[in-house]
């Protein structure tokens, strides 16, 4: 067992209708009266008396529910472990951040998509929740529009539904109206719309709007809000602020640029929670976050890994007090505040007399080759530019954006990659004849600026236009972004691909919002292979997007790396831990779990690329074994034995293989397992020559 029940009593609730934190039972996905019944009987110590008290049930079917839980393998000793986790990290969620209520649906199994799960959960939660005579303001979304979708909600008297925002005219499914349209469905509800735009064109008009009578008479309802329901966006360039088009009249960068992580009901936020200001916020016309903040019960539907930072930041802001997630995400937002162990008996455990002096072996830092911390990336850029010379110039002589001395051409078109350093070889190592004409260099884990990725994107240009390829990150989405826009004033033609090959990250359903880790090294591969070949801009895009559609990547690891600056672990793995789903900026893994073995850490990671990869025997296949930095070669052998084994048992063929470092997250203890799904256009590709100083191939 990980985590401890808080004990609960019968359902009640407080005169604001809110309820009580302290009396209600907590939330629980599937509505799986075995899972509690369970919970308080082994992990709590309750007898079967106390659980027919607080259930609401007798002693026999108690009984009956502990047997059938042991016959159905639900409890074996203890809990199937993705329906603990949901409720031990359920409960940290409500603990850590003080929540009226949370409800984490388990673990992606890949039977559904994660937004109808967490429609489903949200959908229990709004069915409990609402009572006769509430107010419900629905903000727009995807997910928001999954809760109405499955809800049922029958029986209710006097209730109405007003909607959050203004209304739009784009014509995807989840607009403003038709999320507060479902829900007024689903309860029997008056609908009340705000019938004016959610974006408009000035300020005055704004102003001009709001003093209209009937639009002063639904924002009077509004106001009156007990309840709220709405989702959490995210500012990755797939998330539904991108998607949607209803921020078109605007670029976001303007918020990019202070910091914002996410946006509430049309509203941007920081990483504390406070509003971001830009030049939308006269525009807007729809919830203030200070509205939303009064609102008794606020009850937020988002998950997914790339949310992380934007749900933490709306919990902070104190603008959720129901949250609904999945387990990943749960873990992932109590690990990035700093919350890493969820067994609350550890808290009942014999505390330990700090007064004792530690052995003369501890230590605080990790010792490194340095000088000043803060020269260490000029430092190891001026040695690689000395070391290989023969492969790599600077670009007007600064070190931040390196050409090859082979490779850029008239007539080709140009290939620029980039990222923050960290990562060694990757970038800069993937420079030269057959792979990337420049590469353009940020600081640790931190995009390159516009500037030195446009002086890339000039020397790289061959007349035939250039191809951006970079990992999905919001920073090198925003830096290449703009430099794409200032090398098209200067007419050179840009594309752009963005590496989206961690399976960990983001759900199948959402490819799009995946990170780009290791599997960078196939795609980069593929995309200089086109260029040298000499095709066209658009096949080079296209055959780009390919190879990214069809690598697959996890990373996992055994301890943090530490940042030069520091010297001191970014965050702590227990001595019995493992995290699986690492990116490669050192934070924190999707999910955490007790040691195991070689083999059964690559069957872990196979099995879950094997799900999205589909091979049928025959298929080949390329594999990439790579370092997390600390990992030495005699492990990542290990680790390619088994992943050929599962190759091999299904009969598919690995055509080419690579093993060592090849994207690397500073001195991180751990590895990611690299799988690209070849074709005879693909594998011609990577077999293709190039020449650079950490990859020659023929």
């Amino acid at each position: 067992m990980t985590g401890k029940a808080s004990s609960v009593g019968k359902n009640s609730a407080s005169k604001a209708g809110v309820p009580d934190a302290t009396d209600s039972m907590p939330l629980r996905y599937g509505d799986d009266p075995y899972v509690w019944a369970c919970w308080l009987y082994y992990e709590d110590g309750k007898t079967q008396g106390d659980i027919a008290e607080i259930m609401g049930i007798s002693r026999a079917t108690v009984n009956s529910y502990l047997a059938d839980a042991r016959s159905r393998g639900i409890v074996n000793i203890s809990l199937e472990p993705s329906r603990l986790s949901s409720l031990s990290i359920a409960q940290e969620l409500k603990r850590h951040f003080g929540l009226h209520d949370c409800l984490v649906v388990p673990s992606d199994d890949g039977s559904r998509p994660l937004i109808d799960r967490l429609g489903t959960a949200g959908a229990q939660a709004i069915a409990r929740l609402l009572k006769s005579g509430d107010t419900l303001a629905v903000a727009w979304g995807r997910t928001v529009l999954a809760v109405a979708e499955q809800a049922n909600v029958p029986n209710l008297q006097d209730v109405t539904i007003v909607q959050a925002t203004g209304g739009t005219r784009a014509l995807f499914a989840y607009t403003p109206e038709l999320c507060a349209s479902a829900f007024a469905n689903v309860t029997g509800g008056r609908l009340i719309n705000i019938t004016a735009p959610a974006i408009v064109s000035a300020p005055e008009v704004r102003e001009i709007l709001l003093r209209e009578p009937l639009v002063e008479d639904q924002f009077a309802t509004l106001s009156k809000a007990n309840k709220a329901i709405f989702g959490v966006a995210s500012l990755r360039p797939n998330s539904t602020v991108h998607s949607s088009g209803f921020f078109e009249s605007v670029s976001l960068q303007d918020y990019l640029a202070k910091n914002a992580v996410g946006v509430l009901a049309g509203r941007f936020i920081d990483a504390k929670g406070l509003p971001v200001a830009g030049p939308l916020d006269d525009r807007t016309i729809g919830i203030s976050l200070d509205m939303l903040r009064s609102i008794g019960l606020r009850i937020a539907v988002a998950g997914g890994f790339d949310k992380v930072p934007a749900i933490l930041a709306a919990l902070r802001g104190g603008y959720i007090n129901v949250l609904i997630t999945d387990a990943a995400t749960g873990r992932g937002i109590l690990n990035a505040d700093g919350v890493t162990e969820f067994d609350q008996k550890a808290q009942q455990r014999p505390r330990v007399d700090n007064s004792v002096a530690l052995p003369s072996s501890y230590r605080t830092h990790i010792k490194k080759f340095l000088n000043n911390p803060d020269d260490v990336v000029d430092e190891m850029l001026e040695g690689i530019v000395k070391a290989h010379a023969s492969h790599i110039v600077p670009i007007k002589g600064s070190n931040r954006a390196l050409m090859a001395r082979t490779g850029p051409r008239p007539g080709k078109v140009g290939l620029v990659i980039g990222g923050g350093t960290g990562h060694e070889p990757c970038f800069l190592g993937y420079v030269g004849k057959g792979l990337a004409d420049a590469v353009a260099i940020g600081n640790i884990f931190s995009s390159p600026p516009p500037t030195p990725i446009l002086e890339c994107a000039k020397a790289s240009s061959g007349g035939k236009g250039v191809l951006f390829v970079y990992g999905n990150y919001a920073g090198d989405v925003m830096n290449f972004e703009m430099a794409a826009e200032m090398a098209q004033e200067q007419q050179i033609d840009v594309r752009t691909v963005l590496t989206t090959d961690d399976i960990s990250s983001s759900p199948v359903e959402d490819r799009e919002g995946r990170r780009g880790v290791a599997g960078n090294f196939f795609i980069f591969k593929i995309a200089g292979a086109a260029c040298d070949k000499g095709l066209s801009l658009d096949a080079c895009e296209a055959v780009t997007r390919k190879a990214n559609d069809r690598t697959f990547t996890m990373g996992v690891a055994l301890e943090p790396c530490s940042l030069p600056q520091t010297q001191r672990h970014n965050f702590e793995i227990g001595p019995d831990d493992i995290e699986f789903g690492m990116g490669i900026h050192g934070e924190r893994g999707v999910t955490r779990e007790k040691m195991m073995s070689a083999d059964e850490i690559a069957d872990r990671v196979m099995d879950r690329i094997f799900s999205e990869m589909k091979p049928v025997a025959g298929d080949r296949v390329a594999v990439l074994i790579n370092s997390f930095g600390a990992t030495p070669l005699m492990e990542l052998y290990i680790l390619f034995r088994r992943v050929e084994q599962r190759l091999s048992a299904k009969d598919i063929k690995i055509e080419a293989n690579w093993v060592g470092h090849y994207c690397t997250s500073l001195d991180m203890v751990g590895a990611s397992i690299s799988i690209l799904h070849l074709d005879q256009e693909l594998t011609e590709m990577l077999n293709h020559p190039c020449d650079t100083f950490a990859l020659k191939v023929g």
